[in-house]
């Protein structure tokens, strides 16, 4: 009796955790979009951009949404650094690859960064938000042509959820929207990644 009572605690109480990863280039806003995250869904103020270094390893943020936790990992993006990401691939449940949208020169290389991203064979099903940031900018390349920069490489996305949206991480403006586009794929996605379950 103790056993199945103790079982059914465990199913109530147990919340399905989901791990998102944030990459981009260096300076792409992954940290900001980061902060913003955690004030919007927290209510509790994000660091100001001034205080917002350069991410050297891992910046690390969680929330809770619809009875699951969310845990955000911010992974540095200079070049020395992205050698390092794979090692989160195994345990991610979605990736947010956040681009530059005022950075054009830089384009070409965000676009290498997130083939060799998505054509790595142990991140296959896992959804993809690519999200267009800077979009309170005038300069900001718009999601339309920024997905006809990235169209070239969508052969590798296959089968899975994905989608680029528009934001401005300073503002705000599309991050709620976002978080809650990545966590419904990341739920309908549960047969082929599981949520890991805590209590």
């Amino acid at each position: 009796m103790y056993t199945l009572l103790s079982g059914l605690y465990k199913y109530i109480v147990q919340k399905e955790e989901y791990y998102i990863i944030i990459l981009g280039l260096d300076n792409a806003g992954k940290t900001t979009f980061l902060e913003k995250v955690k004030s919007i869904f927290l209510g509790i103020p994000g660091l100001t951009p001034e205080k917002i270094a350069p991410t050297v390893g891992l910046n690390v943020g969680k929330i809770e949404y619809e009875n699951a936790k969310i845990n955000f990992w911010d992974l540095g993006g200079q070049k020395e650094l992205q050698k390092l990401w794979k090692e989160y691939y195994n345990e991610c449940h979605g990736i947010a690859f956040i681009v530059d949208s005022v950075d054009k020169e830089r384009i070409e290389e965000c676009k290498r960064t997130f083939e060799n991203i998505i054509s790595d064979d142990s991140i296959e099903g896992v959804p993809v938000l690519m999200l267009a940031n800077k979009q309170d900018s005038p300069n900001a390349l718009k999601v339309e042509e920024i997905k006809e920069i990235f169209t070239q490489i969508a052969m590798y996305i296959g089968a899975r959820d994905s989608t680029v949206l528009p934001i401005s991480a300073l503002t705000g403006k599309g991050v709620k929207e976002a978080v809650e586009w990545l966590i419904l794929r990341m739920k309908r996605n549960k047969e082929n990644r599981p949520p890991v379950y805590k209590s």
